[in-house]
């Protein structure tokens, strides 16, 4: 077997870049008003060799998702996502993640997904809330070969939450969770 290196590719490194600054930049905003408290998980890093102040690794396989946190007493999970697709492919979604956010959602926090659409043509992304039970569905019909391996942009327009700039957040993704109407629900 031939020595195999890894190339590093800056499109893949910086995919989701974008969002992630914007979310990062609502997120301080919420904790600064005292509003939610809502972290980005750190990628794990897998360390190789220790010299010194020398460390040398590489990034592990990430096995949880990009942000958690609480607001008004609930867990948030969710993992921020992009595409300059008209769809949003599910193979975007690891079954690490997917399952991180399944637990989760079992056990009463709010999990969704941030789906970000950058079309061409457009300055500003068009973002929407996927939430766990909409995800579940088509994520689990694609592994069973029942469905589509992507959710088309006409779905999200059509079915989810779009989040926009507002009450002077960047992203303000929790005005579009709705919490307490889901806590009053159920």
């Amino acid at each position: 077997m031939k020595n195999m290196k890894t190339h590093y590719s800056r499109s893949h490194a910086n995919r989701g870049a974008k969002l992630e600054m914007l979310v990062e930049m609502t997120n301080n905003q919420y904790r600064n008003a005292w509003l939610a408290d809502i972290r980005k998980v750190p990628t794990p890093v897998k360390i190789l060799k220790t010299e010194g102040n020398k460390v040398s690794g590489h990034l592990d396989t990430a096995t949880w998702v990009d942000y958690n946190g609480i607001y008004e007493g609930h867990s948030i999970i969710f993992d921020a996502k992009e595409t300059k697709l008209k769809r949003f492919p599910l193979k975007n979604i690891s079954p690490h993640q997917y399952q991180t956010l399944k637990s989760w959602h079992r056990h009463g926090a709010v999990a969704f997904l941030l789906v970000a659409f950058w079309l061409e043509g457009k300055n500003e992304p068009e973002i929407y809330v996927l939430r766990f039970e909409q995800l579940a569905e088509a994520y689990e019909h694609q592994e069973t070969g029942r469905g589509s391996k992507s959710i088309s942009l006409d779905f999200f327009r059509e079915n989810c939450i779009r989040v926009k700039s507002g009450n002077g957040y960047v992203v303000d993704y929790l005005a579009a969770l709705n919490i307490e109407a889901k806590v009053k629900e159920g």
